[in-house]
């Protein structure tokens, strides 16, 4: 059986069109650090992919504090992400080159990401993209975020494209579950300390970076 020829390509965001994981990886340490949380910095790595209050959360059932108030603590992470982005964020390798790839030949091109609006807005403007993207959605406001699959599901019925004729590309392990249970073809490009783990056989293919993206697309889906 064949699979559907391929309608859309949806991006998430953080770590796959923008250098900001590291970003986040300095904020959420350094919060919880204040609050004086007992984790070590490569212990952020644990919630890459989740909404940042679903990464509060996480971190309160570890290590219960007093005063606990995710909205306060989540926008004090959000805030320092922001600025970061805003100063110093860099593209991913290749992303323009692979939306512009996308584009010309005719995909519809949407992004879907656990990140909320500041970010997006901060993101889009910093690296001059928005106009690329027929659809970006958020799963800021969603009951659940990544790796529950609703707003990749959203982003395709905004293209008005079954989600069988879609591909993800996805950075961490938590989008790409997202990705597969929305029943989208699925492409991968961990961090590059990362690449060599087994978990991701769960995509359909891994990349080393964007500039690897025609390539794949004309021969692999």
């Amino acid at each position: 059986m064949t699979s559907p020829k391929l309608k859309a390509i949806i991006f998430d965001m953080d770590g796959v069109l923008i250098d900001s994981e590291p970003s986040w990886q300095k904020a959420i340490f350094q919060t919880l650090e204040l609050l004086g949380l007992p984790i070590r910095f490569e212990d952020t790595l644990q919630t890459t992919g989740l909404r940042i209050d679903q990464v509060v959360s996480y971190w309160y059932q570890k290590f219960p504090w007093d005063n606990y108030d995710n909205e306060k603590t989540a926008n004090a992470i959000v805030d320092q992400v922001v600025n970061m982005i805003s100063t110093t964020g860099q593209a991913m390798t290749g992303v323009e080159q692979a939306l512009k790839f996308c584009r010309d030949n005719d995909y519809k091109i949407g992004l879907a990401t656990s990140s909320s609006s500041p970010i997006i807005e901060a993101v889009l403007n910093k690296l001059k993209l928005a106009h690329y993207f027929d659809s970006i959605q958020s799963a800021e406001h969603l009951a659940y975020g990544k790796p529950h699959p609703e707003v990749y599901l959203n982003c395709a019925k905004a293209l008005d494209i079954d989600p069988m004729t879609c591909v993800a590309i996805e950075d961490s392990f938590n989008g790409l579950v997202a990705a597969r249970a929305a029943n989208m073809q699925t492409i991968v490009i961990p961090a590059v300390e990362q690449q060599g783990e087994p978990r991701w056989i769960l995509a359909h293919q891994q990349l080393r970076d964007l500039t690897q993206l025609p390539e794949v697309l004309d021969s692999k889906f």
